[in-house]
């Protein structure tokens, strides 16, 4: 009889899994921008925005997913030996670090990035209610293998062109997006300061939206702490100016001398790479998509970073 209750324990189990399991459609957008406002050079980097059957869309930069299987390779490699590895040299470093989740059928926005809290990474974001007034047009083109449509906005102090294909029947599109009576395919301010395409989807069966390297080293930042969009903009560039303005008061001189096993340096002289790697991620871009937090005008009213 036991054998029989810890067969049927174990039954219940494997279905429940097998029920968390979640499917998305990944459609991967090619970004071009201009991430320094006194440069005429343009950066490229592949996004994705999965739009999973749990409700929601996920939109965030595919490097570190790209990088999967290698970094799995590595990581278990590390785990076996118990012996770190600077992969520094050999893992391409993210150009965005924010996710943007929309929340079907409200489309209702949640933007979420990281920061250091103590030695564990934070998840901070703000909500966002964005209702774009799209201006649909009568033109129609071929954009890559589908059919479609321009419709053109104002959000973020920006004028914006889209082109739609209700061939696709996702209201969805790229960063925050969405609207329209089929997915975006094409989107670009009349600056061609930020301009995404689409280049190609595919099917998830097993869906995570985490990298692998996220998941192994517990990088998810577990719960978001929700603030208003001032607050989070504050917090962040305090972030920006000393990453780890947390961590170093925790630090004394005979931790930060400490050598680590397998690699070059000291704990100091880990943290020091660090910290100039987060300093010349931030520098990279000046000209983001939109202003901070500033007032934009609607009319007579006064809003923050929403759609004229």
């Amino acid at each position: 009889m036991k054998k029989l209750f810890s067969v049927f324990l174990l039954a219940i189990v494997i279905f429940a899994n097998a029920q968390e399991k979640e499917t998305a459609n990944r459609f991967f957008y090619e970004l071009t921008f201009k991430p320094k406002k006194d440069s005429a050079k343009l950066d490229k980097v592949i996004t994705i925005l999965d739009i999973t059957d749990k409700n929601r869309s996920i939109y965030q930069d595919y490097t570190i997913i790209a990088q999967d299987s290698i970094m799995k390779i590595e990581f278990e490699a590390m785990k076996k030996s118990g012996m770190m590895k600077d992969l520094s040299k050999s893992m391409k470093s993210p150009k965005i670090s924010a996710r943007i989740y929309k929340f079907y059928p409200t489309m209702k926005i949640q933007y979420v990035d990281k920061i250091t809290s103590g030695f564990t990474p934070s998840n901070i974001g703000y909500n966002e209610d964005l209702k774009l007034k799209w201006n649909i047009l009568s033109d129609k083109q071929k954009i890559g293998e589908y059919n479609a449509q321009k419709a053109t906005t104002e959000v973020g102090g920006r004028k914006w062109t889209a082109w739609f294909s209700s061939d696709i029947p996702f209201q969805d599109g790229p960063y925050k997006f969405s609207g329209l009576p089929g997915l975006i395919v094409k989107i670009e301010d009349d600056k061609k300061d930020y301009s995404w395409v689409l280049q190609g989807n595919k099917k998830i069966n097993d869906y995570t939206e985490f990298s692998y390297v996220e998941n192994f080293m517990n990088l998810k930042g577990g719960k978001v702490n929700e603030l208003s969009r001032e607050k989070f903009e504050k917090t962040y560039s305090d972030f920006k100016k000393d990453p780890f303005a947390t961590i170093r008061p925790m630090m004394t001189q005979d931790m930060l001398s400490k050598s680590i096993p397998g690699m070059d340096g000291t704990i100091g002289d880990m943290m020091k790479k660090q910290e100039k790697a987060y300093k010349d991620f931030f520098n990279a871009n000046d000209n983001p998509i939109e202003p901070p937090y500033e007032k934009i005008k609607v009319g007579n009213v006064e809003k923050v970073g929403q759609a004229k």
